[in-house]
């Protein structure tokens, strides 16, 4: 059981790694002022559906990654 519940945790924690690398940053600081007038011209609202699925999927896993932690812990004891 101990042995399963750390291989979910450590695959768990590699889709969360990956999932907030995926999601856009919020576009701070002088880079954020060049690109912005560039996602204005081009249209940002397609990219806003990805990055709200993506957010959900890492509240998601970051839950998953809690409970697992704390199972992992439990049945160490």
């Amino acid at each position: 059981m101990h042995t399963l519940l750390i291989t979910l945790l450590v695959i768990i924690s590699v889709a969360l790694i990956i999932i907030v690398l995926l999601q856009s940053g919020k576009s701070a600081g002088l880079s954020g002022a060049i690109s912005g007038g560039a996602e204005t011209l081009f249209g940002k609202q397609k990219a806003r559906g990805i990055d709200l699925i993506l957010h959900r999927i890492t509240i998601v896993l970051a839950v998953l990654f809690f409970l697992l932690t704390l199972a992992v812990t439990y049945f160490e004891i």
